[in-house]
């Protein structure tokens, strides 16, 4: 018998009655049309790695459903990566969506979305070598374009560790990874969600074998840039199968140097990748700019290049303030602004956002693992009046 998953009642109140938007915020809570969904403003939540599925099973819970209907105020949310397959795990107590059960209470999710009013799509992720060996099948190691150990840590049951050294990954395996993605989105279907992001940033297995510094192959998917790019196209047309492309982005980071990964020409990589993403017709690229979570001018890049290269909208992310978010939209620079850790604690961004309220800060010490504290406790603002 299936268990009867409860769907969270305890949420923002969005049908509050608002003052008058001030000039100024109107330009970022203005309705978009991404593809075939009318988002009701230009704030997208990204993805935020919490670390609070249920142990045992990696399945999201009935505090996942609540901490993102208490969000759902947002034009869009991207769902915490979520990894399509044990071996493409790299932390503990990440979600899954790869096992019937997953499946289920992702459902619940959803439906808890939905019925706040909100939109969401599952990022998509497989960590390649950002992994240990505890997290792996019978301690396998961890697998990525080429044997190279990354110089990064992962969080597992005993907190923060080196990863494991990986081995590369055997050509015939790749088309294994593959039809994985292809797998995790046909369950994100079933779960309800609105779309998909894939996660193609951070140093992760997409981003491995985009970059030369941690891509050292000599067959089909590396050397060349084409070559390099390959796996990650693979993987789109592969998730295209099964989702529309107006409902399928990917996430990117040119230049940042998060868990180790490094491009020695990041403007003609991701320029190359980009152009063939928007013949693909996808609904979105969702850029980090800068150093993922930290400076913004850690290398130089032509963002707008991006921009102007691909045919559907731009989410730009990483430190965006009030006042960056509605100068990059008035000025047309970018579509959506995701913010990460802001919303956090304030699962009412949008409504501080309109009325320049002060943001609550977070309690770093519970942004990764335990329960309710530090993750659907923190208050809405009162309503004004």
């Amino acid at each position: 018998m299936k268990r009867q998953l409860r769907i969270p009642d305890k949420v923002p109140d969005q049908t509050r009655t608002k003052t008058d938007v001030s000039d100024d915020a109107s330009v970022i809570l203005q309705p978009f049309t991404l593809g075939d969904l009318v988002l009701p403003n230009r704030i997208v939540m990204a993805p935020l790695t919490r670390n609070r599925a249920t142990h045992g099973t990696d399945a999201p819970n009935d505090l996942t459903a609540l901490y993102y209907a208490q969000r759902a105020s947002a034009g869009l949310i991207i769902t915490e990566a979520t990894q399509i397959s044990r071996q493409g795990q790299g932390y503990a107590w990440t979600p899954g969506i790869f096992t019937a059960d997953q499946v289920l209470h992702w459902k619940a999710v959803t439906d808890a979305v939905h019925v706040a009013g909100g939109r969401l799509f599952v990022q998509l992720w497989h960590v390649g070598r950002v992994s240990h060996v505890s997290l792996q099948s019978n301690g396998a190691a961890p697998v990525a374009p080429s044997a190279l150990l990354a110089k990064t840590q992962t969080f597992t049951e005993l907190g923060f560790v080196d990863v494991s050294m990986p081995r590369a990954l055997d050509v015939g395996e790749i088309p294994h990874i593959v039809a994985d993605y292809a797998d995790a989105a046909t369950n994100a279907r079933k779960a309800g969600f609105d779309g998909i992001e894939i996660h193609g940033a951070n140093g992760y297995l997409i981003d491995q074998f985009l970059k030369d510094g941690s891509n050292h192959r000599s067959d089909m998917y590396g050397g060349s840039i084409e070559n390099r790019a390959r796996f990650c196209l693979e993987v789109i047309d592969a998730v295209l199968e099964v989702f529309p492309k107006n409902r399928v982005g990917i996430r990117l980071s040119p230049v940042s140097p998060a868990n180790d990964a490094l491009d020695s020409n990041p403007q003609a990589t991701f320029g190359f990748l980009v152009a063939q993403l928007s013949r693909r017709g996808m609904a979105y690229i969702h850029v980090v700019e800068g150093t993922t979570g930290g400076a913004r001018d850690v290398s130089a890049f032509d963002y707008l290049a991006l921009r102007k290269a691909f045919g559907g909208a731009y989410i730009a992310n990483n430190g965006y303030t009030r006042d960056m978010a509605i100068n990059a939209i008035r000025n047309e620079t970018v579509d959506l602004i995701a913010f990460g850790k802001d919303f956090i604690a304030n699962p009412d961004l949008v409504e501080r956002l309109r009325i320049n309220a002060p943001l609550a800060p977070s309690l770093k010490a519970t942004w990764y693992g335990g329960g309710a504290e530090g993750y659907t406790d923190y208050p809405a603002i009162a309503p004004a009046g």
